[in-house]
């Protein structure tokens, strides 16, 4: 056994040992090697942009990790800011929405976001190539894939078209599965999957944070289910923030001893939830205090010039909301509840749109007032 042949045994068996993989899926991850869905430029995420990986010992040893290994920056385009704009996946969250999509043989499945073809060739070997369609947006990308599941001898259905479209020319499929961020679950993806079939996406929510959901389609057309843990990925490209409306307004700022909860308090998953289903159009972000100390700073705003910032001290707004009173409400709401688990969150997927609901689907949260 080579170096790298071990490295990827010591990953499989890594995933198995987690409880991540059933002995069929691990068979299938046992045939299909990572590396061979890496190309010769890759990148790392480093602190303000992300780093090219040349060192070849660096290089295996990223690759063998569970880590996600970033194969394009800047859309692919030179000389910018070195964004990741495409990866191969963290294995383990791979293997984790494999196994909430819960496939059976026959089964057929759309992906959107090639890639790679790393996903694509996990569910062409355990499926069949024929009843695999996977999407990317991103002409080279899907190139390369396959190029890749070529050399690994299998050729899925490949499609280059804006993934939240879907490919509804093979539709109805059994399974869906999104590797990149929605900022929702559009519902034309739902129309694409037969009642009761399942549909696991990773979503970008403004309050913080990203999540993963597994939904089952109903016959009325809906799609509900629950979140599963946290997720980050980055986002389609049609669904990337924007500008996020108007700029906060800088003029005549508050400032106060922080009350309440601490910053640090709100960078969880459940609340995170919850919060952004009770603030819709509110946006948080995180990052350490510059004062050092392993302190946290948050900024809250809402796209029509209020905003806020907080550490552990002092917080100060800014426009005509109070935010933080705001948020500090409805964190006490959330204590009230019980601290809900993430598991107690659920999502409706209709033609009207997306909505959070709380332990049962008819506790949709709504919108504070």
């Amino acid at each position: 056994m080579t170096d790298s042949q071990a490295g990827y045994a010591a990953l499989v068996q890594s995933l198995d040992g987690r409880g991540l993989l059933s002995p069929v899926w691990r068979d299938v991850w046992e045939r299909t090697p990572r590396s061979r869905f890496i190309p010769g430029r890759i990148w790392r995420q480093g602190p303000q942009r992300c780093e090219p990986v040349t060192a070849d010992a660096d290089r295996w040893r990223l690759v063998h990790s569970d880590e996600p290994v970033v194969t394009q920056v800047d859309d692919g385009q030179e000389g910018g800011p070195g964004v990741a704009t495409s990866s191969n996946s963290m294995p383990s969250m791979v293997a984790r929405m494999l196994g909430l999509l819960e496939v059976r043989d026959g089964d057929t499945v759309l992906e959107i976001g090639t890639a790679t073809g790393q996903v694509a060739a996990l569910l062409s070997a355990r499926l069949g190539d024929r009843h695999v369609t996977s999407v990317e947006i991103d002409p080279s990308l899907s190139a390369q894939a396959e190029r890749n599941l070529a050399a690994c001898g299998h050729s899925p259905t490949l499609v280059v078209a804006d993934g939240e479209q879907g490919f509804p020319a093979r539709a109805p499929y059994d399974r869906l599965i999104v590797t990149c961020a929605l900022r929702h679950v559009p519902y034309g993806l739902v129309r694409q999957v037969k009642p009761g079939g399942v549909i696991v996406a990773p979503l970008a929510r403004d309050f913080w944070s990203g999540a993963l959901v597994q939904l089952t389609v109903r016959r009325d057309g809906t799609a509900r289910g629950r979140f599963r843990g946290g997720a980050s990925y980055m986002p389609m490209r049609s669904h990337r923030a924007g500008g996020g409306g108007a700029a906060v307004d800088p003029t005549s700022p508050r400032s106060r001893w922080t009350t309440g909860p601490g910053p640090r308090a709100l960078l969880t998953l459940p609340f995170a939830l919850y919060a952004g289903a009770r603030m819709p159009g509110v946006s948080l972000v995180a990052g350490a205090d510059a004062g050092g100390g392993g302190e946290v700073r948050v900024w809250l705003r809402d796209g029509d010039r209020s905003g806020a910032v907080a550490d552990a001290e002092s917080v100060t707004e800014f426009g005509p909301r109070d935010l933080w009173a705001e948020v500090a409400r409805v964190h006490a709401e959330f204590a009230r509840l019980g601290g809900p688990a993430v598991s107690d969150f659920g999502l409706t997927v209709s033609s009207a749109g997306d909505q959070v609901w709380l332990r049962a689907p008819e506790g949709v949260i709504r919108a504070a007032g």
